[in-house]
């Protein structure tokens, strides 16, 4: 079970960084006129139960359930972290957000106040994609740094337009109204989040319910402008994050409410985005991947839905890291529901992969091409899903089997609950984590727990970007 061949490739990484710290050129084939164009659909806070191909009864997403019919239903993918910032550095970069300075115990976040953000020297997919010849958008919420120096511009995108934090941040507490209420009840001026274009402010506050339909426009207008060429496009929606917006073609469309009005909106978007390609001949050479940040808002009915998963959003129980992933790539994916394990960090080397283009081999990356488990054409190189909350490891998944170390309520209580021996659950026979079989399997949980000691040996410390202030 214990994988000593993968434990030995990421010391291997490890040990491969130059002496004097300088970082090889990412290297591509620019003259490949058939390379694929990329798109990363990411949506905020939507839970793994949130759309009808993953079983939600009252929410209508045809596009996103065509999508599915049409391309890859994955079952086993996740995040590299239950919270925003440190999610989508991991999406960006392929490594855990805590090799990468953007994970931190004390403020799980970046926020409006914050002075860090993504450090320059890290490779997204729009650096490594952009050495190749491609064009690069970033549409919507970047939340990696606000200040120039970390914004898209300077990590590989041409072109920015959205906002650069979370669309609950900059809070206008009129009148004396407290969070909840104006998350609950809430108003455009309630919020003074600024709409960007490159490094310029265009609108503050940003309107947000008319925003995912900009957005889409964008998106579109960039496919319009691209189609002759290689492109990486970058739609990271708002929403469904709170406060719940949505435009006036939506509002009571749903049977679940306003939540649902607002997925029923991104799902709309998709399908605008899925047109688009096919108007311009560009779908057969066009990877399309939708997929979430983590796992939905669990205080009301403002907040999605995990389905038959535990926990959510913030957590490291399934809820919280466990996503819908959608892969959608006519004539070229096998249609059909894919439980081999992937990650939103496995997106970076298999993008690199199908573009021709070679990472530099002087750092430790976490995801892995996962192009042969997509074409049907080999195994899947992965087996093991680190759970990490701020920079400690909660839990690990190795194969069928997950072990916590750590557990803690998702917000609120600071009180960390340790176990020894740790809590172990089969997810393919128990996804929903409810029958603890630790005592059934010492051995197994011995072998996590060399996993987790192996792996900790490839961490070093970084400089943490979270807590500059």
């Amino acid at each position: 079970m214990l994988n000593t061949k993968k434990i030995l490739l990421v010391i291997t990484g490890l040990l491969s960084i130059g002496a004097a710290g300088q970082q090889n050129p990412v290297s591509s084939d620019k003259t490949n006129p058939s390379k694929p164009n990329f798109i990363i659909i990411f949506a905020d806070d939507m839970g793994y139960g949130d759309i009808g191909v993953y079983g939600h009864p009252t929410i209508k997403t045809p596009n996103l359930d065509r999508m599915a019919y049409k391309g890859q239903k994955w079952t086993n993918f996740y995040v590299a972290a239950p919270a925003c910032t440190p999610s989508r550095a991991g999406l960006m970069t392929g490594r855990l957000p805590v090799r990468t300075g953007m994970s931190s115990g004390k403020r799980r976040v970046l926020f409006p106040d914050s002075k860090g953000g993504l450090p320059d020297k890290e490779i997204t997919i729009a650096s490594a994609l952009k050495e190749a010849g491609y064009s690069t958008a970033c549409i919507g919420k970047w939340h990696l740094g606000h200040l120039p120096q970390f914004l898209p511009s300077a990590h590989g995108f041409d072109y920015y337009y959205g906002i650069p934090y979370s669309n609950d941040m900059d809070r206008n507490r009129i009148g004396g109204r407290d969070d909840l209420e104006i998350i609950l009840n809430p108003k455009i001026d309630y919020f003074n989040v600024p709409l960007m274009r490159n490094s310029e402010i265009i609108e503050r506050p940003a309107d947000q319910t008319t925003i995912t339909k900009r957005y889409t426009q964008e998106a579109i207008k960039f496919i319009n402008q691209n189609k002759n060429k290689p492109f990486f496009l970058y739609l990271a929606n708002s929403k469904p994050h709170v406060p719940l917006f949505r435009s006036n073609d939506f509002v009571d469309k749903s049977l679940r409410g306003v939540y649902g009005d607002v997925i029923q909106e991104i799902d709309w978007s998709v399908g605008e985005i899925l047109s688009a390609l096919k108007r311009n001949n560009l779908d057969d050479n066009t990877l399309v991947v939708f997929t979430s940040d983590n796992g939905p808002w669990l205080f009301n009915e403002h907040g999605g839905s995990a389905g038959l998963l535990r926990g959510g959003k913030g957590g490291t129980y399934e809820g919280g890291m466990r996503e819908p992933a959608i892969l959608w790539w006519p004539g070229k994916l096998k249609p059909g529901v894919v439980m081999d394990m992937s990650t939103t960090m496995d997106l970076l080397p298999t993008f690199c992969s199908l573009a021709n283009v070679t990472l530099p081999n002087d750092r430790i990356y976490d995801g892995y091409d996962i192009s042969t488990s997509m074409f049907g054409k080999g195994p899947n190189p992965r087996d093991i899903v680190y759970y990490y909350r701020g920079t400690d490891v909660f839990a690990i998944r190795e194969g069928a089997y997950k072990a916590h170390f750590v557990t803690q309520p998702e917000f609120g209580s600071k009180e960390k609950t340790f176990h020894n021996p740790p809590l172990l659950y089969n997810l393919n026979v128990d996804p929903s984590e409810k029958y603890n079989i630790a005592k059934k399997h010492p051995k197994v949980i011995n072998e996590i727990k060399q996993v987790l000691k192996e792996h900790l040996k490839t961490v070093v410390p970084v400089e943490n970007q979270l807590e500059k202030l």
